[in-house]
């Protein structure tokens, strides 16, 4: 078996969700929270340094999936061709224990109702026996994505599996190579203070805020989304979570 994988590169996405949308319709998946490719965005910093970050993520088709292991009915599977972790729908059972296992949640549920059966990012093996690549990748407006033979990707991008806040690709191998943000430069200079003293002032109506503070340092909380979060108790908290901001 030649395991297949994916590449992204964190400094293309913008979190358009044409890769998530692509998927969807290529495997009739209704909307909401059944998303085999998920965006999930989040933000940090505060004012002038504040970046924000998009994670493309479908499943990792991992070498040694946990998934796998956990699963009483034998649903799921890695086939022989790919290396693709699939799921056998008929078996299935919804207990959910792949979720669980799962690092990445990768596992998606369209309801939270417990005869629910799991499914997920198939990588497009019907498009792979074609000879096509999978659609998420072709959807990619920044071509943020690549994908092929693992370690074929290895050689051309490194072996990168994680970013800050992705579990730790020790445990199940995650045929996933990850380029993270690179250190961003300020290329045009802007007088910060210059900015704040004119943001502050609104004429007859007083200032925005009193201090300089009240720009750069936030309560804990404040920020709805500042950290990588992959996993979530139910769907409403992963449409919440993953809900377009950015683009």
């Amino acid at each position: 078996m030649t395991q297949y994988g994916f590449f992204f590169d964190m400094n293309r996405c913008y979190a358009c969700q044409a890769c998530s949308i692509a998927c969807k319709d290529w495997n009739g998946l209704e909307p909401g929270a059944e998303k085999w490719m998920t965006v999930y965005e989040w933000e940090q910093g505060t004012f002038p340094n504040i970046r924000l970050h998009a994670l493309a993520f479908p499943c990792a088709h991992c070498e040694d999936p946990s998934c796998v292991k956990v699963c009483e009915s034998g649903a799921l599977y890695k086939e022989d061709e790919f290396g693709a972790v699939l799921v056998d729908q008929d078996k299935c059972t919804g207990c959910r224990k792949c979720y669980d296992a799962c690092p990445y949640g990768a596992p998606k549920f369209a309801t939270d109702e417990p005869t629910a059966k799991m499914s997920k990012c198939t990588m497009c093996v019907d498009r792979l026996a074609d000879g096509q690549q999978p659609l998420c990748t072709l959807s990619c407006p920044l071509r943020a994505f690549d994908f092929g033979p693992l370690d074929q990707l290895i050689e051309k991008y490194g072996d990168v599996r994680y970013c800050e806040g992705m579990p730790s690709p020790d445990a199940t191998k995650p045929a996933y190579l990850v380029w993270n943000p690179r250190e961003k430069k300020q290329l045009i200079p802007y007088p910060v203070d210059e900015a704040i003293a004119l943001n502050q002032q609104r004429g007859d109506l007083g200032t925005m805020f009193e201090s300089e503070e009240d720009l750069t340092t936030f309560d804990e909380g404040t920020i709805r989304r500042d950290k990588l979060q992959m996993k979530f108790d139910s769907n409403v908290e992963l449409m919440r979570a993953t809900r377009n901001d950015m683009a």
